[in-house]
């Protein structure tokens, strides 16, 4: 629809650009026909070109690649093209329509038209024109980011399913020796949240409600294993369910706690989880294994602090001393997503 609507324009300037050089050539007195073709003439070649001038910077220097070398090379390429243009137009009407030859005052005369009038009208038009690209340029750039942090953010999520799924199947392998109706439960309980975390990866943030929910069932998995020698205390504050997080948080500090620390009958670990609106912190009892036994992936941490930095910039904490491991993370707002 645009294209036929510039078409049109170009078809009925160029009709009344003959239109104009005909009447001028019957009256050659008349010297405000020559005027006024010659600028109908100007508008076309100027529009024509600076379209050119556009499609060929866009092809080979476009905004997003060549910021400030397509500013200043199309700016200075399009007042060139527009002073070129005056100066021709004039030539060729003086010289295939009147028996005058140039004349160097009316030269210099057009030049300082043009510069009065049209070089500030081609910069207004060329300033928006680049304010309009560069918004573009912006919002393709933004959609990239958004994207590319969304790939990230399914490939951190992509590492819990192995290590999850090959702990619960130890654990399910060693009940089913021992209690046949417990492996079966078991296996129900483990179903359930392996499909939780499942339906997690097309979520980036979800409410601290949510993720209990499923904590709840992980924690039935966890002392289906250690039984007594892990004890948990959960104290939720009822206004904290709404505010968010990155789903399976808690279950990675959980699953890292077991992993780091010896767990006995003499030695329980201990597990609290405390929320209130703003923060959520997560402290075990310490009882570190020796370094040899632990694998050193790192990742559980590693991926807490990969998916937060995606949504806010407060401070996490992480820190031990001789007794406890204290893990202290912001909880998110709706309205700061």
């Amino acid at each position: 629809m645009l294209k036929r609507v510039n078409s049109r324009i170009v078809a009925g300037l160029t009709i009344l650009a003959i239109a104009v050089v005909i009447i001028s050539s019957q009256n050659p007195e008349v010297t405000f026909y020559y005027t006024a073709g010659w600028l109908v003439l100007v508008g076309i070649l100027l529009w024509i070109g600076n379209r050119g001038i556009n499609k060929l910077f866009d092809r080979y220097f476009p905004w997003l690649k060549f910021g400030r070398k397509r500013f200043f090379f199309h700016l200075i390429s399009g007042i060139v093209y527009s002073v070129g243009i005056f100066n021709l137009a004039y030539v060729l009407f003086k010289v295939l329509f009147t028996e005058d030859p140039p004349v160097p005052e009316q030269i210099l005369l057009i030049n300082v038209f043009g510069a009065i009038f049209i070089i500030p009208i081609f910069s207004i038009y060329f300033s928006l024109y680049f304010l309009h690209s560069w918004q573009e340029s912006e919002l393709e750039m933004e959609k990239f980011q958004k994207e590319s942090m969304r790939s990230q953010l399914a490939t951190l999520k992509n590492h819990l399913d192995p290590h999850f799924l090959f702990n619960n199947l130890n654990i399910l392998s060693s009940l089913i020796d021992k209690d046949r109706e417990m492996s079966q439960e078991f296996l129900v309980r483990f179903a359930q949240v392996y499909r939780t975390m499942l339906l997690t990866k097309v979520e980036d943030l979800i409410t601290l409600e949510e993720e209990m929910d499923f904590i709840q069932s992980y924690i039935f998995l966890i002392e289906t294993r250690f039984e007594d020698n892990i004890q948990f205390n959960i104290e939720i504050e009822d206004e904290a369910n709404f505010s968010m997080l990155p789903p399976l948080t808690v279950q990675l500090l959980i699953e890292n706690a077991v992993k780091h620390n010896i767990i006995t009958q003499d030695r329980p670990l201990r597990i609290t989880i405390k929320a209130s609106p703003k923060k959520l912190e997560i402290i075990n009892s310490l009882y570190e294994k020796p370094q040899e036994l632990i694998s050193k992936s790192g990742t559980g941490i590693k991926n807490i602090k990969e998916r937060y930095r995606y949504f806010s910039e407060e401070e996490l904490i992480f820190e031990k001393n001789n007794s406890d491991y204290r893990v202290c993370l912001p909880l998110l707002e709706i309205e700061t997503i």
